[in-house]
């Protein structure tokens, strides 16, 4: 693999040579005793030297591969705390993205041009890291229009937790007639002659979405191996290095996992997993745990692949559901069966984590948790967290501390914050989810994405959301009070990730002796506009050493992969996230700023005005182009 030229460092013969040195950049370490340097040194993996030139001069050997960053900056590799990688991997090359796409009319197009390129028995799928808010229209696309875009194809378009629209082929396929009754919890819209439409809500459970979803074609063989494999080259793309799967329905536990099973055997992983497992089936979560328990223990694998505990579900009677279209779910009695689970997992030494939208699920939990506490159980030293925690109170984040327990947040408001807003109030919306509360009670908050079904997978519009309190529709839904700085937004995406599957010790900041995982970045992440946040990729990531990613001057450095198959693949044709670049300011967002900075002009005129400073009516209009 050839390198960057790079003059001022000579190679020396030494036994201790670095297998890769990236030297002139802007590094922040994340660690507290030396937060800045200039390169850094690694060998077998690891990192062994954070300093200047001369302190790498030594370490660089004729094999050495040395990369100039050329004064950009580099950062840790992020590790996303709640992502659903495994599943993601498994069905990239098959869905058309609008993940970071302008405009519907834009999506239509892409949409209408992969229907004719699409084979006879397969679908167009667009599911999920899009909203209507971010499109110009603001709005999703109708039924009439998928028809438009593809007569014959079936066209599936999932819209976060709350609707699907399907087009007249779809509806076919997936078996839906005038006489297919709702499933429970959702609801197929009819026409006044009693057809469905095409419209399927989720009312409030997603499961009529995932089920119809699930009717899809799939992929088999080397061709999953080939979509994972391209799922997180788009990963390392926005500069991951880690993540941890939350599992999540429709993934089964060893069938779903087998393919990223084998890539780790082949030594093909680019991003370091580590997976939790969740019970599918409803009645018998017990008798899953029990088996698993006995299989495997959490931390068993290596820093590539690890079994992190179970969840996000323990048992399906406790889950409540996060679509803000709708009111909060009433959930029925569930705590004698949770606290069986939640038993036999602390008793056996296994973390787990929880998915808990409302503060009502998370104090009924903590019941559960305090009384298994009263016999020793909590705090054991298992690592447990609640996951989303969008509405949860000051009184929670007390006990959940007092228990041990940890905190992952999501950017789902970022999606769908104008739907909290609508029903919650701003008030509410202010603290969902009250980030600053849970970091000023010591707790350990780690942030993720929970992509792909709902938010996009890149990390950057998930800091965005961390740093403004913005939507992607431009909303500002959380307050100063409620935001957070930079440094602390990448440690949440960094040195948390790390503490949450116990690895804290050996990841999350660039120091010798960690491993070597770090992202050079497209722009300078702490002194960019803040709307440009959500712009920056990374132009060169790093996994134990190996360069996985490399963009722009660095194009050629990173591992080869097979082409994406299927041929006739989406990603083939579109790739993944549409990114746009960053200007400093949208167009939107500029004459905002415009409109307010013309409002305080006139102002300050009036206030001069009343004080006999200038005229009492404003100055007569005067172009030189219209003068004589």
């Amino acid at each position: 693999m050839s390198t960057m030229p790079v003059g001022g460092l000579v190679p020396h013969a030494t036994d201790n040579a670095a297998d890769l040195v990236v030297r002139n950049a802007k590094i922040h370490t994340g660690d507290p005793v030396r937060p800045q340097a200039e390169a850094i040194a690694i060998r077998d993996g690891v990192i062994t030297v954070v300093g200047d030139d001369n302190d790498v001069a030594p370490h660089v050997g004729p094999d050495t591969k040395v990369v100039d960053a050329l004064g950009r900056r580099m950062v840790p590799g992020l590790n996303d705390a709640h992502l659903h990688v495994i599943r993601g991997g498994l069905n990239y090359v098959l869905e058309l993205r609008w993940d970071g796409v302008p405009t519907l009319r834009q999506g239509l197009a892409m949409l209408r041009e992969q229907a004719a390129r699409t084979p006879k028995g397969q679908w167009v799928r667009v599911v999920g890291g899009w909203s209507a808010e971010q499109f110009a229209e603001r709005r999703l696309p109708t039924v009439a229009e998928l028809n438009a875009a593809a007569p014959d194809t079936p066209v599936f378009v999932l819209h976060l937790y709350q609707a699907a629209v399907l087009n007249r082929a779809a509806l076919k396929a997936a078996g839906f007639t005038r006489d297919t009754p709702d499933p429970k919890g959702g609801q197929i819209v009819r026409g006044r002659d009693g057809e469905p439409t095409g419209m399927l809500l989720a009312a409030p459970s997603a499961l009529i979405l995932y089920s119809t979803l699930a009717k899809a074609p799939v992929l088999e063989g080397e061709d999953r191996k080939t979509s994972t494999r391209h799922f997180l080259r788009e990963l390392n793309r926005f500069g991951l290095t880690s993540a941890i799967d939350a599992a999540g329905g429709f993934q089964n536990f060893p069938d779903n996992y087998s393919t990223v099973v084998e890539l780790a055997k082949a030594g093909q992983l680019s991003l370091r997993i580590a997976y939790h497992l969740f019970p599918q089936t409803a009645g018998q979560e017990i008798d899953d745990l029990t088996r698993w328990i006995e299989m495997a223990r959490p931390e068993d694998g290596d820093e590539w692949l690890r079994l992190n505990g179970a969840g996000e579900n323990l048992t399906w009677a406790a889950a409540d559901f996060e679509n803000f279209a709708q009111p909060r779910p009433e959930l029925g009695d569930y705590e004698a069966e949770f606290e069986k689970a939640v038993r036999l997992l602390m008793e056996n030494g296994w973390g787990f984590r929880l998915h808990a939208t409302y503060d009502e699920t998370i104090r009924r939990d903590l019941a559960v948790f305090e009384k298994l506490a009263a016999e020793g159980l909590f705090p054991a030293g298992n690592r447990w967290l609640f996951d989303h925690a969008e509405t949860v109170s000051a009184d929670s984040l007390d006990r959940i501390a007092a228990l041990g327990g940890a905190m992952s947040v999501q950017n789902r408001l970022s999606f769908q914050g104008e739907a909290f807003v609508r029903r919650y109030g701003p008030g509410a919306a202010a603290d969902a989810p009250p980030i600053r509360a849970m970091l000023e009670r010591g707790l350990t908050v780690g942030a993720g994405t929970d992509a792909t079904r709902v938010s996009t997978y890149n990390p950057w519009v998930a800091l965005h959301w961390l740093v403004t309190g913005r939507t992607v529709g431009d909303l500002v839904v959380r307050p100063p009070h409620n935001r957070v700085d930079r440094r602390t937004a990448l440690a949440m995406f960094t040195e948390a990730g790390a503490a949450l599957t116990g690895e804290e010790g050996v990841k999350g900041v660039l120091r010798p002796g960690f491993l070597g995982d770090l992202a050079v970045l497209s722009e300078d992440y702490f002194t960019v506009p803040e709307p440009d946040i959500a712009h920056i990729e990374s132009l060169l990531t790093v996994v134990g050493g190996r360069i996985v990613h490399a963009n722009a001057e660095y194009a050629g450095l990173d591992e080869e992969l097979p082409p994406v198959s299927p041929e006739w693949s989406p990603v083939a044709h579109f790739g993944g996230y549409q990114a746009a670049p960053g200007t400093g300011l949208s167009g939107a967002r500029q004459a905002e700023l415009l409109g307010q900075a013309v409002a305080e002009s006139e102002q300050h005129r009036q206030w001069r005005a009343r004080r006999g400073f200038t005229p009492e009516s404003a100055s007569t209009f005067f172009d030189p182009c219209f003068s004589l």
